[in-house]
């Protein structure tokens, strides 16, 4: 009996990144090579790409590459880290923000990346990262979209906004919070609110206890992503013991080849990775945890699209 090919959907691909323009610290080199990138994507079984925006720049970029392609799609907001840009002009960062999704109603996905990052204060204090997270809740109520939301250390806060908009998130159809790394009684809060749904990425399976996060999380409340070009299953990493797809990889970035990966650079493709760790961690077969997690993010992202039960 043939076995059928795994289908992917990575909800988190930060595809405006420089790197994939072969740019690393401001230093170019080697060429761009996105559309090589996306090629082994397409060949590994991805069937639809989130590119995730983080500040309006991103937006532009993220709706510039979606346009090329019918298989990928773009979230719109300001990362916690990057809020600070409202402050110069609020009502006119958010007016376009909120622009973005009007003129693009067929590729924003989600608004997003939004959230709250306490690990990274250096960048954007706590302060504005509430207000304008906060504040973001709106364009999702209005549009009635998911959030693509990110938290770091700071899960009280981060529920307490969620909590007090609770009655204008109704609508929105839910949401993940990507990138988990959480504790175990921080993902069951999350779970416990209703719609929202967990990311495992990479990072979310570097230590025996996010291992067992992972394995107790429940499957119909799980999605994948890469988080390219960070987040890829290191060798030190606990869930890398359970990764039986190998890529050919160069280490380092002078000696790129169309043919390989670059060391330390996620991609798309490497999803793959991220469902054998969870299978492995999990036990279950990967095949019926591909299947169920596909369809998490099919309903969550495209139920607008009608495209739940029929792809």
């Amino acid at each position: 009996m043939l076995r059928m090919a795994l289908k992917f959907i990575d909800i988190g691909a930060n595809l405006t990144d420089p790197m994939f323009q072969g740019c690393y610290g401001g230093s170019q080199k080697h060429v761009a090579d996105l559309d090589i990138v996306l090629k082994r994507a397409w060949q590994q079984g991805l069937q639809k790409i989130i590119i995730t925006a983080g500040c309006l720049k991103d937006v532009d970029e993220a709706l510039e590459l979606t346009a090329k392609d019918e298989r990928l799609y773009a979230t719109v907001g300001t990362h916690p880290t990057r809020c600070d840009e409202f402050l110069p002009d609020p009502e006119g960062y958010y007016d376009q923000l909120r622009s973005k999704i009007e003129s693009n109603p067929s590729k924003v996905l989600a608004i997003g990346e939004c959230g709250l990052d306490y690990d990274r204060l250096k960048f954007c204090g706590q302060e504005t990262q509430r207000l304008y997270f906060e504040k973001q809740l709106s364009l999702a109520a209005e549009f009635r979209l998911p959030l693509f939301l990110h938290m770091r250390n700071a899960h009280s806060d981060f529920m307490a906004i969620l909590g007090r908009n609770r009655d204008k998130l109704k609508e929105c159809g839910g949401g993940v919070v990507h990138s988990f790394t959480g504790t175990l009684e921080e993902a069951h809060s999350i779970l416990a609110f209703g719609g929202l749904y967990i990311g495992v990425n990479g990072c979310s399976l570097k230590t025996e206890e996010n291992a067992e996060v992972v394995r107790q999380l429940p499957n119909d409340r799980i999605m994948l992503e890469t988080d390219c070009p960070w987040c890829g299953i290191r060798s030190s990493h606990v869930g890398h013991k359970h990764v039986s797809t190998k890529f050919p990889t160069v280490k380092k970035k002078e000696k790129w080849t169309a043919e390989s990966l670059i060391d330390g650079r996620c991609e798309p493709c490497q999803i793959s990775q991220v469902l054998e760790a969870i299978a492995g961690i999990k036990q279950e077969p990967k095949e019926k945890l591909a299947e169920i997690y596909y369809q998490n993010t099919l309903d969550v992202f495209f139920s607008r699209t009608g495209k739940t039960r029929t792809e």
